[in-house]
This record gives C-alpha cells, sequence and structure tokens, in this order.
C-alpha cells in the first residue's frame, strides 16, 4: 500500500492545530505543511478548503478533513498505532470510551480555567484560577488516572502516548510552560499546588508535554508571547 499525500493546513501557535501535528509525528506519517496566517483574513483560496478559515485542514489523498479532534482521531483510525487499539471487541470499546470522556472531563472541567487564568488582571487572580483548576483537576481528571499508579504515565497505564494525549498534549505544553515565572500567565505555584493535590495528573501532564512527538514544533516563548497578545487584559 502506497504512502497517502498528506497536506496540513496549520499554523504551529495554535494549540488546536498543534493536536495534528501530533497524530501525524506519533504515526510516523510524512506530510507537507502549509502554514496559514491567523493575524490577516483568509484568503480565498484557503476558504475554498476550509469555509470557517480554520485550522488545522487535513488532505488526506484529496480528502478535505476539518476540525482538530476529527483528524487526530481519523489518523488514529486511519492507521493503526499505540495511539488507540481497534474498535472491537468489546474491551477495546471500553477503553475508547474511557479514553473519550478523559479527554472530555479535561477539556469542558479544566481547561476553562486555563484560559481564565491567562486573562486574569492581577496576580491576585491567577492565582485564584490557579486553585480552580487544581480543584477540578482533583474532582473530574486525577480519578480518571487510577490505572497509572505503578504502571506507565500516559493514560490506562501505557508506557506510549495514546490518543488522549494527542488530544491534550498541547494544553500540557502550555499549562506547565506558562506557570514558569519568565511567563507569567499561569501561576508559577501550579506545578506545586498539582504535586500537593493532583499527583497523578501532574506526571500525566509532564509526560505528555516531555514526548518528542508533542513538543517537537512547540516554541513556549513564541506561544506565550501570542497568547499574551491575543488574550491578556490591555493596559
Amino acid at each position: 500500500m502506497s504512502a497517502p499525500k498528506i497536506i496540513l493546513y496549520t499554523n504551529r501557535l495554535c494549540p488546536w492545530a498543534h493536536r495534528a501535528h501530533i497524530a501525524l509525528k506519533e504515526s510516523g506519517l510524512d506530510f507537507e505543511e502549509v502554514t496559514i496566517d491567523l493575524d490577516t483574513p483568509r484568503e480565498p483560496w484557503y476558504l475554498e478548503i476550509n469555509p470557517r478559515g480554520q485550522v488545522p485542514t487535513l488532505s488526506y489523498n484529496g480528502t478535505i478533513i476539518r476540525e482538530s479532534g476529527i483528524i487526530a482521531q481519523f489518523i488514529a483510525d486511519a492507521h493503526p498505532s499505540n495511539l488507540l487499539p481497534a474498535s472491537g471487541p468489546a474491551e477495546n470499546a471500553l477503553f475508547r470510551a474511557r479514553l473519550s470522556f478523559f479527554v472530555d472531563s479535561f477539556f469542558s472541567k479544566v481547561v476553562p480555567h486555563f484560559f481564565a487564568s491567562v486573562r486574569s488582571a492581577s496576580e491576585e487572580e491567577r492565582e485564584s484560577h490557579a486553585e480552580a483548576l487544581v480543584a477540578a483537576v482533583v474532582k473530574e481528571v486525577e480519578p480518571l488516572l487510577a490505572d497509572t499508579d505503578g504502571k506507565g504515565p500516559f493514560f490506562g497505564g501505557n508506557e506510549k502516548i495514546t490518543l488522549a494525549e494527542v488530544q491534550s498534549g498541547s494544553f500540557q505544553c502550555r499549562i506547565m510552560g506558562f506557570s514558569k515565572p519568565e511567563h507569567g500567565l499561569v501561576s508559577k505555584n501550579l506545578p506545586a499546588l498539582l504535586e500537593a493535590q493532583a499527583p497523578r495528573f501532574k506526571r500525566w501532564a509532564e509526560a505528555a508535554a516531555q514526548q518528542e512527538s508533542v513538543n517537537y514544533m512547540f516554541d513556549l516563548n513564541a506561544v506565550a508571547n501570542r497568547m499574551r497578545a491575543r488574550y491578556a487584559p490591555k493596559n
């Protein structure tokens, strides 16, 4: 079977586009990368490919696939690997269902506090959002990582990353990276709070952020500057 012709329309500063990069890299697929400028109106040729003007968009042997989560799922299904087991038997289907719930819990319950932190107007407000983020992790996500105890750090206790890390890894890079004092977008106390209250999550997040397939194209300084320009309150 010949290798597919893949074109990824992307912007490396976008956390959603970052997902597609992780999936392609982890699956060992070659692809052409076309950068879309997110700071200017989309050109007509790109709107023909993706009328929403968003990134990423994937061209797979000429078929267009849109939306980052759908792209990552497609890659994992079309090119079986450590990312995801086959849909059957029932045991595999249950793993996939648990993984989907895990990803949904992370994005619906935890990520909003991350964005609230980035938008904070004061250090006091940023600390409050960090505490809320940790509380959401403790309640919603930490219990879902129970089977990593004494095993691999990734979802399900795996030694290699899964679709859970593909879908969320770009945000692990940002959550953990932005807590460094020089960036000031997330409380510098967040790592210590996680270590004390949600050690499974901290281990998982750090392991995901350290994977080559997750961080190979991640420029922390450039991403932090863009997030600051886009979301931080203007004085």
